[in-house]
């Protein structure tokens, strides 16, 4: 089995700590409604010290909890699940769920946790205590607040969310009946395809990691390598297999069969990240969107989770989607975009001066 990347940063979590009185839940009321207004999908934790009353005893869904059942309960528009948890008090674990399927998560108070923090100050207190850390801001008693967080959190998230570490995932596998060969074993000015993308990609990732079956060149056999998960197929097992394996981190998925990727190819889709973009899918001129040459963030495994789930395996199912950002290549960078399908392909690439 193939070891996992190191834990990737908390991700995009900010406390509002301040002392009692300070404001803190009206601050968050008013931000939320502005940040949820511009497509973010936010989420709020708050904590109680004495316990959650979120059903009326005596009603049938509290009977079912309090029999140790797990409860979903539904209305229109709403839900909302009550569970039982051993790690009721692990605030890490309800931060990684949070953090799989929203934009930003607001953490009300835990001034004693090390999570980055705004300080809203009271009355008569400017300051926050000298034990609070990792302070980012502190926001003044008598100010336009809520204009003063968001101005901070427009600057912090957009760190934030590239701070979340970089992947690179290369697609092989297939016999390709078309070209004779593996594609990824195909030649182009020395190399295969497959060390050509890897060599791409090296500089601007984490680690780079290979997805699929087949052949090996022997220069990249110390890469990790993982296999399509059971009962998945198509380019979505590859991609899948990567986002379970590295959960916390983003990943640029490439096709073997795109040979002339280059630093500027790479470097205008990596500008392209931005809060609340779960994806970034290229389209060159008036083509169909290229899904294996794309920017897919932490929390577009939940999106890519459900199509699988339903047996859609093919990941440009994914344009359309809200969360989802088609972005059109510039002329100068879509000779970058040229795949090799045929041999007529694989001739107008290698007429190409090779890197």
């Amino acid at each position: 089995m193939t070891a996992g990347p190191a834990a990737a940063p908390p991700g995009c979590v900010l406390a509002v700590c301040g002392w009692s009185g300070s404001g803190k839940t009206t601050l968050l009321e008013t931000a939320i409604a502005r940040l949820t207004a511009q497509g973010l999908r936010v989420a709020a934790v708050k904590h109680d010290a004495h316990g959650l009353a979120i059903d009326r005893p005596g009603k049938d869904s509290d009977r079912l909890f309090r029999a140790g059942a797990d409860v979903a309960l539904r209305g229109p528009g709403e839900a909302l699940r009550r569970f039982h948890r051993a790690d009721t008090d692990d605030l890490a674990a309800t931060l990684d769920g949070l953090l799989a399927d929203h934009d930003l998560v607001l953490v009300e108070g835990h001034k004693g946790t090390p999570l980055p923090k705004v300080w809203l100050a009271s009355d008569g207190r400017p300051e926050p205590p000298p034990e609070v850390e990792a302070v980012r801001a502190v926001l003044p008693w008598d100010t336009d607040r809520p204009k003063l967080f968001l101005a901070f959190v427009a600057d912090w998230l957009a760190a934030a969310w590239r701070a979340v570490p970089l992947h690179g995932g290369v697609l092989i596998g297939g016999a390709s009946s078309r070209m004779g060969v593996p594609k990824h074993l195909l030649r182009l000015g020395g190399k295969t395809f497959l060390e050509r993308v890897a060599a791409s990609l090296s500089p601007h990732v984490a680690g780079t990691v290979l997805l699929g079956a087949g052949e090996v060149p022997a220069k990249l056999a110390s890469l990790p390598r993982l296999a399509d998960p059971p009962g998945l197929a198509g380019p979505l097992a590859g991609i899948l297999a990567a986002m379970r394996w590295a959960p916390a981190h983003a990943w640029v998925f490439v096709a073997c069969d795109l040979p002339l990727i280059d630093d500027g190819v790479l470097e205008w889709l990596f500008a392209e990240r931005r809060p609340g973009r779960w994806a970034v899918i290229p389209t060159v001129g008036e083509g169909l969107p290229e899904p294996l040459l794309a920017i897919y963030e932490p929390q577009a495994r939940s999106v890519l989770e459900t199509l699988a789930a339903g047996g859609r395996f093919g990941p440009s199912a994914l344009v359309g989607h809200p969360k989802v950002a088609t972005v059109h290549v510039p002329p100068g960078l879509a000779a970058g975009f040229a795949n090799v399908n045929t041999a007529g392909d694989l001739s107008r690439v290698r007429r190409r001066r090779p890197r």
